[in-house]
C-alpha cells in the first residue's frame, strides 16, 4: 500500500523514537502503526418506567383487564409475550392451590413456553413460579369478574382475551400488548411511550431498591444468567444520592467531626 494511503489511515512512526532499552537487538528502520480512526459502538439507551408513569397509566386504564395488563408487566415483571401467553389453568390466587395439584404455597402463576395461536413467546426456556402480591391477586379479581359479564364461562383458556372488539374472546397479541400501553401512555399524558419493557425494568429496578439481592431478582426475571439481570437494575436517583451521602467525610474518618 503507498505511503500516501498508510498515512490517512495510520498514524506512522519508526523505531527510531523508542529510547534504547525498547529497541530490539536488530537495527534497521521499522514502522509502528496506529489506527487513525475508530468504530464507536453506539450504545443502547435503556430506561426504566418511572412509578409515577406507571400509577398515571394505571389510573388511564378504562377497564379491569387493562389494569391487569399493565400490574403484570410492573409488578409482576412479566415480558409481554409472556403475559399474552398465560393461560388460565397457570394462574393459582388461593393461598393453599393443592386442591389444584400444585404445592406451591401463597399465590402465583406459573410461566412456561409453549406454542400459543397468538404468537406470544416466553423467552425464558426454563418454566417458573412467580409469586403475586395481593394488589395483583386483587386485579385478577376485578378482571375475573369482567371477563364473566362479558363472556360468562366461555372464551378461550387464554387469560387474557378480547373483550370489546371482535372476536371476543380470542386471545390477545403481544402486540396489542405494546399497542395498549402505547394509548395509555398518551392517554396519561406523559410525554413520552412507556413499553412493556420498560415497566419490567422498572419491577426488577424496585426489587434492588426494595433491599432485594440480584439473585432474587435473577429468579423473578426468569432469568439463566445472573450478568442477564445488569440491565434490569437501574436504581432510583434518589437512592443514588442517598449512596453518596453514606460515604463518610475525611473529619469523620479523622475524627474530628464537623465544625
Amino acid at each position: 500500500m503507498p505511503r500516501s494511503v498508510l498515512g490517512q489511515l495510520y498514524e506512522l512512526a519508526d523505531s527510531r523514537e523508542l529510547p534504547e532499552e525498547a529497541k530490539g537487538e536488530e537495527t534497521g528502520l521499522y514502522y509502528r502503526l496506529r489506527a487513525r480512526h475508530r468504530l464507536q459502538e453506539p450504545q443502547a439507551e435503556v430506561d426504566r418506567a418511572l412509578d409515577e408513569e406507571l400509577v398515571g397509566m394505571f389510573l388511564a386504564c378504562r377497564s379491569a383487564r387493562d389494569r391487569l395488563v399493565v400490574l403484570l408487566h410492573s409488578r409482576v415483571g412479566l415480558r409481554r409475550g409472556q403475559v399474552a401467553g398465560l393461560r388460565r389453568s397457570d394462574c393459582h390466587l388461593l393461598p393453599d392451590s393443592r386442591t389444584l395439584g400444585c404445592d406451591v404455597e401463597g399465590a402465583h402463576v406459573h410461566v412456561r413456553r409453549r406454542a400459543n395461536a397468538n404468537r406470544a413467546w416466553s423467552k425464558s426456556k426454563r418454566a417458573w413460579v412467580q409469586p403475586l402480591d395481593f394488589l395483583v391477586v386483587q386485579g385478577f379479581d376485578q378482571y375475573v369478574d369482567e371477563r364473566l359479564e362479558k363472556l360468562g364461562a366461555g372464551g378461550s383458556d387464554f387469560l387474557l382475551v378480547n373483550l370489546f372488539r371482535e372476536p371476543l374472546g380470542a386471545p390477545m397479541s403481544p402486540a396489542a400488548m405494546g399497542e395498549l400501553f402505547g394509548r395509555l401512555s398518551k392517554r396519561a399524558k406523559l410525554g413520552r411511550i412507556v413499553g412493556p419493557h420498560m415497566a419490567r425494568r422498572a419491577f426488577g429496578s424496585n426489587v434492588v431498591d426494595a433491599g432485594g439481592s440480584w439473585d432474587e431478582v435473577q429468579m423473578l426475571l426468569g432469568q439463566e444468567h445472573p450478568g442477564s439481570v445488569a440491565p434490569y437494575v437501574i436504581p432510583d436517583r434518589s437512592r443514588v444520592r442517598e449512596a453518596v451521602e453514606r460515604v463518610p467525610s475525611p473529619r469523620e474518618l479523622s475524627g474530628r467531626g464537623e465544625r
